[in-house]
């Protein structure tokens, strides 16, 4: 057990005095304090006065925007404890936050709060000194005599929990208010993990800024709160440079991102982009229509990249005629043959076709000026800017190597037979090219009902013709279900930064879902990734997991199962019913209300054909319910999930409807399943499965 654990369900005493033999007033006195501070910070950059410290309207705009975004992050959320938890060291730290006697003590919290002279009064969780808070342990105390935990009631402190590091008459023990806070009841979206980092976790979170990262975690395992807590610690340790590079988090749709959109700004970190790939891909493309499965596994794969650089390299072609410049009253030749040269030049370096475009008028303007430096004149560089844009320069190049526009390119691959199989001759079988010609060709880029699949195309397409803006680093989450081609898509966007890779083989539910991260990886241009495995769970019931993992050696042979931490008696439910639309309706909207009786958010996940008649029997019922995506509040806590859009999110309960039907709803019986087990892992506390068809013979 621990050296002690105190709890009070009394409050903070309004006098603001304290009983100094009570320890729990004396660390209710130091939030106060702390929160007063953080407050004096806040009012300190509210009072800058910035009209004499600029020099035009340019400067004043982009400082006053500074000012407001400290401002912002300097704000005392209620629902967010300031600290949650204490470190006493045994001897003074080094560095600039830790001098003086020994017996230091640091409070560790969200941000970083200083009294009026500056001396810490909270040190900020991503600091080197708070490291030990998640690492310390009785085998290596790293010099901690105690770490406290602090446990919080609506925003107040209410208990603490100690455990003496270096006190070999203190026994191993699991700690109840770091239970407590894991099993926390989930209203609203998702919250951060700093109180409850586990080791493992910690590890990948403090990693290099340098190297990518690709995390293989089951369900529970919290491989999407440790990579937003690493883009935390990454802006923490590395913040000029992350400010010129830029970060973003992507997500797999929509809801998801509103999900978990919340935990960056919880920790003080404000300017972190969300974006799903489609977003990325679609700035400039209409997606209006939808490919089969087989035509998009095609388009998908990583071939097509072959296929478009083919393609786009053909517009080039060998000149056949000397460019003669006229400059006064002389004229200057260049030959086919030296003009060819310069060609197969560029085209030996494989650089970007727009970069190579804009070279060649340069490359035969120095040829002109190389001839008239030999008859005696004396050319700068002014000259050979205006010789690069002489006509009859830019007609040789708009002949020899005229611009591409990427979407005209893509729409003739889909819709020119013969331009395809050009192009396609060694890559894509003939059968794989029928696949993905368009039956009725669109007249124009404008008309075409581009799928998803072709404006990842396009976006190839664009990068081949010019680099790609890089950022500094990208999360890429729920990363198993990326196409090859959409790899290289996320892989253009950190190609000179790193990049946190978070994903679970075993939930794959798209028909081109990576069976490997060592594919993945080599996609995303980041084959010297460290890949690291989570297998503790610290969401889901032990119970609950254990009937999922019964799915995965049918859907990820040889992947390890998650072991969860958390036994909980009671937390899993199989109920058979009568067959029969009625009575399995009646049956699930039972199992919600049974749920609703609990404290926290309940999910009812069905295959996607089912949710409007499981809707208006809620409705039916009396029960008004979310849509993925639509924050849940302590007034309306029962969400209607489409299993297609279940991955990543979790609720306290969950009622699954008709797991066959999951199963069914997909292309084909390995997808279908790998979608069940996505739908089975989403519950934190329990999981009613009710089904009127037999089960899959997977479970068991």
């Amino acid at each position: 057990m621990p050296a002690h654990v105190a709890t009070s369900d009394s409050t903070p005493d309004p006098t603001g005095t304290t009983d100094p033999t009570d320890p729990l007033a004396h660390e209710r006195a130091h939030l106060a304090a702390s929160r007063a501070a953080l407050r004096a910070m806040r009012e300190d950059v509210q009072a800058l006065d910035i009209r004499d410290v600029t020099a035009n309207w340019v400067n004043a705009a982009v400082l006053q925007s500074q000012i407001d975004d400290r401002i912002k992050a300097l704000a005392d959320l209620s629902h967010t404890p300031l600290f949650f938890g204490r470190l006493d060291y045994l001897h003074a730290v080094g560095g600039d936050l830790a001098e003086g006697a020994e017996g230091e003590r640091f409070y560790i919290g969200r941000r970083h709060v200083h009294d009026a002279a500056g001396d810490p009064m909270v040190i900020d969780w991503r600091a080197p000194v708070s490291q030990p808070y998640y690492q310390a342990s009785p085998k290596n105390p790293q010099d901690v005599g105690l770490r406290r935990r602090f446990g919080y009631t609506a925003g107040e402190l209410t208990a603490y929990e100690d455990e003496h590091l270096t006190d070999p008459a203190e026994t191993a023990h699991t700690s109840r208010l770091l239970q407590a806070e894991i099993e926390r009841p989930r209203v609203g979206p998702m919250r951060d993990i700093v109180a409850t980092i586990q080791p493992e976790q910690d590890e990948i979170v403090r990693s290099g800024l340098g190297g990518t990262v690709c995390v293989q975690g089951g369900p529970g395992t919290g491989k999407t709160a440790v990579g937003l807590h690493r883009v935390a610690f990454l802006l923490y340790a590395h913040r000029e440079r992350l400010a010129r590079t830029g970060t973003l988090v992507i997500g797999p749709n929509r809801s998801f991102l509103h999900y978990i959109e919340q935990v960056l700004p919880a920790l003080g970190e404000l300017e972190v982009k969300q974006a799903t790939v489609d977003d990325l891909v679609t700035a400039d493309v209409e997606v209006r229509g939808v490919d089969d499965a087989a035509a998009a596994v095609v388009k998908g794969d990583a071939r097509m990249a072959e296929v478009l650089r083919r393609a786009i390299r053909s517009h080039v072609t060998t000149p056949t005629e000397p460019v003669v410049v006229v400059r006064g009253s002389r004229r200057w030749r260049v030959p086919a043959y030296e003009i060819e040269e310069m060609v197969d030049e560029l085209l030996a370096r494989d650089m970007r076709y727009g970069s190579a475009h804009e070279a060649l008028p340069q490359r035969i303007a120095h040829a002109v000026l190389v001839r008239m430096e030999e008859a005696g004149e004396a050319p700068d560089d002014r000259v050979q800017n205006t010789v690069a844009r002489n006509p009859a320069v830019k007609a040789a190049v708009k002949a020899i190597w005229p611009a591409v526009d990427p979407a005209k390119l893509v729409l003739r691959l889909l819709a020119d037979p013969e331009f395809l199989a050009a192009h396609a001759e060694g890559l894509l079988s003939e059968e794989e090219q029928k696949l993905i010609l368009r039956a009725k060709p669109a007249r124009s880029v404008k008309s075409a009902r581009w799928s998803a699949a072709d404006a990842v195309l396009i976006d190839e397409a664009r990068d081949l013709v010019a680099r790609t803006h890089s950022l500094g680093h990208v999360v890429l989450d729920e990363a198993q279900d990326l196409s090859p081609m959409q790899y290289r898509a996320v892989g253009r966007r950190c190609s000179t930064g790193s990049a946190t890779v978070l994903g679970d083989l075993a939930q794959g539910t798209t028909p081109w879902s990576t069976e490997s991260w060592d594919e993945a990886l080599f996609h995303l241009g980041k084959a010297d990734a460290v890949v690291e495995e989570l297998t503790a769970g610290f969401r889901v019931p032990r119970e609950v997991i254990a009937y999922a993992s019964r799915l995965l050696p049918a859907i990820s042979p040889g992947l390890a199962a998650v072991e969860s931490v958390r036994e909980s008696p009671g937390s899993l439910v199989v109920r058979g019913v009568a067959d029969g639309a009625e009575e399995l309706d009646a049956a699930v909207v039972g199992a919600c209300e049974e749920s609703l009786l609990h404290e926290g958010s309940i999910g009812l996940i069905a295959t996607d054909a089912r949710i409007p008649a499981l809707g208006a029997a809620l409705e039916a019922a009396g029960h008004a319910y979310l849509s993925p995506g639509e924050e849940t509040t302590a007034e309306s806590r029962l969400t209607l999930v489409p299993a297609s859009l279940a991955k990543g999110l979790e609720y306290d309960y969950v009622v699954l409807d008709e797991p066959a039907a999951v199963v069914d709803g997909e292309p084909d019986e390995r997808t279908g399943l790998r979608r069940l087990y996505v739908a089975l892992t989403r519950a934190v506390s329990g999981l009613t499965v009710v089904h009127a068809a037999a089960l899959p013979e997977a479970l068991g």
